[in-house]
């Protein structure tokens, strides 16, 4: 069983910066692919930032040179530090971990099998 708890959202105004962070438990490290994905109302769920096993990286082009993924090993926790935040990267955020040894970055939401509960983020202009 994996579990992920993902907490660090909030409310910013645009130029801002947050930091998610998703404690992860119950897979053993360095297996798994792990991304962060987000969805906005009325909106399907979409890939924010990604890695995989190979330590391939893959961002949104929407986030590109603003959203860093990094994950602390030893803790077991997957961050993504958002800088310069934008009223349309509000949303619910989620992580998400896959079992599945042929996902890579970037692979999209159906590729994932084990999800966090989600964290809002909410960016004001």
């Amino acid at each position: 069983e994996v579990r992920l708890v993902a907490f660090g959202g909030g409310s910013v105004q645009a130029g801002g910066s947050l930091r998610l962070s998703c404690a992860a438990s119950g897979y053993a490290d360095g297996t798994y692919s792990m991304g962060w994905f987000r969805q906005a109302p009325g909106k399907e769920r979409e890939g924010v930032a990604s890695f995989d096993s190979d330590g391939d990286m893959s961002y949104a082009d929407s986030v590109k040179g603003r959203f860093t993924i990094s994950k602390d090993h030893d803790k077991n926790i997957l961050y993504l530090k958002m800088n310069s935040l934008k009223p349309e990267d509000s949303g619910m955020y989620y992580c998400a971990a896959s079992t599945h040894d042929w996902v890579k970055a970037g692979s999209p939401p159906g590729s994932y099998n084990y999800w966090g509960q989600g964290t809002q983020v909410t960016v004001s202009s």
